[in-house]
């Protein structure tokens, strides 16, 4: 294990204690090479069942979604290959991502002047993270199926996660199950935990 990757394992064990019990379990920290690091705030990861599966959009909008796997893999998709950056410090750069642009979500569901904030909710609870609605349609602000042309592992969120190169990795939901569309700010897990609201790479978190 390199020095990087070592302080970063240690930093995570070391706000796991200072949680406390504000954390159901341990966090947990996955290295399983090219670059990547994998946490969890609830492991084990969540497991997708394509049979049962759904992408909701909720809140304020005209037309709520219920998206089966299907519907959203046949979703128009976006390519891009951008760069990967963790708030603990690490980065992966290059990724190809593949995924519809959340803008072809809002064109279905329509949201209502009282849509401020985007609620992501994951399959792995309790959490959640947010995004303005301005911030949704910033470019290569997506909901990747794909990564490096495969299907998006569970290890890295699958079978969908939101990808926003722009802010650090803690806002790039995994395992994305619901987007909740709110007229007020509902600060997310880590935000909770002291983390910026806006996490946007170089220019917040202490950077």
């Amino acid at each position: 294990m390199g020095r990087r990757a070592f302080l970063a394992v240690v930093g995570l064990g070391g706000l796991g204690l200072a949680l406390g019990s504000r954390i159901a379990r341990p966090l947990e920290a996955v290295l399983p090479g090219q670059g990547w690091r994998i946490y969890a705030i609830n492991p084990p990861w969540p497991h997708f069942d394509p049979a049962t599966w759904r992408l909701e959009v909720t809140g304020a909008v005209e037309h709520p979604l219920s998206l089966t796997w299907d519907e959203f893999q046949a979703l128009p998709n976006h390519r891009q290959t951008t760069t990967f950056h963790c708030v603990t410090g690490w980065t992966v750069d290059d990724v190809r991502w593949q995924g519809p642009t959340l803008q072809t979500l809002w064109d279905a569901a329509k949201p209502t002047k009282q849509a401020k904030f985007a609620n992501f909710v994951s399959y792995e609870r309790p959490y959640v993270d947010t995004l303005t609605m301005e911030q949704t349609t910033l470019p290569n602000v997506i909901l990747a199926h794909s990564m490096d042309d495969a299907p998006l592992s569970r290890a890295h969120g699958g079978p969908v996660r939101l990808v926003i190169p722009q802010m650090y990795g803690y806002k790039n939901v995994k395992w994305l199950r619901r987007i909740e569309l709110v007229p007020t700010l509902e600060p997310g897990f880590w935000e909770q935990n002291g983390y910026d609201v806006d996490a946007w790479v170089g220019r917040s978190n202490g950077y």
